[in-house]
């Protein structure tokens, strides 16, 4: 399961997704964990916009409190029966998070888990499907976001053998429809991206460790 992503430039996001209201600041980023900052573009009366959101749900609590989860991903076959994931899901509550790319651990032989980072061929920052909540607290507002995962194509599912699964990739041309389109429609799009179109490869241990934020954390192993 993607427990850590790289951001892209602001920039290059921007030129990518191309919103409205570009209210978000943020910078390039090589290990993005749960709990962090990411930005993620929405819409809003009708007008998409760009925020920054937690990554990692929160939700209020029957106590009037904010519970900030580690919940940095749902299956997309949750978001018909499971509650508090159900309702954000009705009222269109969906997010694109742009990524260059995303890590995933496999267990090797020698038995530790060996990270290896995952791209797309041809797409230097691309746009994965996120499903958002708003927090409320007598003092505190939150916006969070979660990851939504599809089954693994059978690339990713060979790396990750325990989850099996993967972020849900849009096409580009499919951006205006996950934001604003029915939910029926948006549904469509919960698909696994081809794993023709993806590239990855064995990286060293440093994304393991959050004080590590460097592009040689997606450099290719030493063998």
């Amino acid at each position: 399961m993607t427990q850590r992503l790289v951001i892209p430039s602001r920039e290059e996001v921007d030129a990518e997704l191309a919103v409205a209201r570009p209210w978000w600041q943020f910078s390039v980023r090589f290990n993005v964990a749960v709990g962090h900052g990411v930005p993620v573009a929405t819409m809003h009366e009708r007008e998409t916009e760009g925020v920054m959101m937690r990554w990692g749900l929160a939700h209020r609590t029957a106590s009037g409190a904010i519970d900030l989860t580690s919940r940095g991903s749902v299956r997309g076959d949750e978001l018909r029966f499971v509650r508090e994931l159900h309702t954000p899901w009705l009222h269109g509550q969906r997010g694109i998070v742009p990524i260059a790319g995303f890590y995933l651990w496999k267990r090797a032989a020698a038995g530790h888990d060996q990270p290896w980072y995952v791209r797309l061929v041809n797409r230097t920052v691309f746009g994965v499907a996120a499903l958002w909540e708003r927090a409320e607290a007598s003092d505190e507002v939150i916006e969070s976001c979660a990851l939504i995962t599809v089954d693994a194509n059978p690339l990713l599912a060979e790396i990750d053998s325990a989850t099996r699964q993967m972020p849900v990739i849009l096409r580009a041309e499919d951006y205006q429809a996950w934001l604003a389109a029915s939910v029926s429609r948006a549904s469509e799009l919960l698909q696994s991206y081809p794993q023709t179109l993806m590239v990855c490869h064995p990286v060293g241990p440093y994304v393991n460790h959050l004080e590590f934020d460097e592009p040689r954390l997606i450099r290719p192993a030493d063998r």
